[in-house]
């Protein structure tokens, strides 16, 4: 797993899509079926990055592509039938929390390349990929097969896409709009209770840092983690938001690792036992200042990582029910 959404795409050439799109269609010759009446709401009109799409009549079809896109359509009510399995669940491709949400397994679809001839063969009415690189040519790549909705208008960091736009935005797609609110008003409320029952939290600064393959790193406001943790109330650490310049995510060497220390400490290890075993015994974070307080939390539930991290309105419930316990424990150590 990444430390955070990659933001590479292959390519491929306009020859191999046409025949990809040829070859699971059947043949361009081939006639659409009559679909009958349009599901009342529609057609709607959906605001991207990359312009308005515009969505003819409610998706029965629904690949999930962006990061957490699936999670998000399954709290909606709707099983996608392609998936991308951007943190390696296997299986459905989602996390535990919203896994039993699905009949039958979803085609699993590829994440950074997608499987442009596996896409076109499920014939999807839509793709959504709202939390994802933000980039012109991987939208280029995959509207020839299906109206693409892209991240929201105003998202400019890549992977940016918050819990509550990509609900709504995804609730837009599906009509399923009254839900989505319901869903966004509940986990906000569920925040609004949680700075009311811990009150100090908002006189704390706090850091969140990253160990993925050898490298430290921080994550910011603007990335799924870094923002349910302010969303508790606590004040983000401004210099490592400078450092980041504009990213979700930024590198640090061995020389700032220091830089994490705040208030509370939170440190995401990616890579299994061994990288939360390094973590706990490398001198180098053990030595910064929270840690020697004993203000820092290595996180060390790989299912409580990957729920700050799948950034759904699932997700981040499960993510509250483990880490909010964990952070009154160790403040009041």
């Amino acid at each position: 797993m990444n430390p955070g959404p990659p933001t590479r795409l292959g390519l491929i050439t306009a020859g191999t899509l046409a025949t990809v799109l040829l070859t699971a269609c059947g043949g361009s010759d081939t006639p659409a079926e009559p679909t009958g009446e349009t599901a009342e709401g529609y057609p709607v009109t959906v605001g991207t990055l990359f312009g308005d799409v515009e969505i003819e009549d409610r998706p029965e079809n629904v690949v999930a592509l962006g990061w957490s896109d699936a999670e998000t359509a399954l709290a909606l009510g709707v099983q996608p039938v392609g998936v991308a399995d951007w943190q390696g669940y296997g299986g459905t491709g989602v996390g535990p929390w919203a896994s039993d949400l699905f009949d039958s397994e979803p085609e699993r679809l590829g994440t950074m390349e997608p499987n442009l001839e596996a896409i076109a063969s499920l014939e999807p009415d839509v793709i959504l990929d709202t939390r994802s690189d933000n980039s012109q040519e991987r939208y280029d790549l995959l509207s020839p097969v299906a109206p693409v909705v892209g991240p929201p208008p105003e998202v400019e960091v890549t992977y940016g896409t918050t819990w509550q736009q990509q609900t709504r935005q995804v609730a837009e797609v599906l009509g399923e709009q009254e839900r989505g609110e319901e869903l966004v008003t509940e986990l906000e409320d569920r925040f609004t209770q949680l700075r009311e029952d811990n009150p100090d939290f908002a006189d704390l600064t706090i850091a969140v840092g990253a160990y993925f393959d050898g490298q430290y790193g921080a994550y910011v406001p603007g990335d799924t983690r870094a923002d349910v943790l302010a969303e508790l109330g606590f004040e983000y650490k401004p210099e490592l938001v400078e450092m980041a310049d504009g990213a979700f995510y930024s590198n640090l060497s061995s020389e700032l690792v220091e830089e994490l220390d705040a208030d509370l400490t939170v440190v995401f290890p990616i890579g299994g036992p061994e990288a939360v075993e390094f973590l706990n015994e490398d001198p180098v974070l053990q030595g910064i200042p929270s840690a020697q307080e004993g203000r820092l939390i290595v996180l060390d539930d790989p299912e409580l990582v990957n729920a700050f991290s799948s950034g759904s309105t699932l997700g981040v419930n499960h993510a509250l029910d483990g880490i909010v316990p964990l952070i009154q424990e160790t403040l009041e150590d």
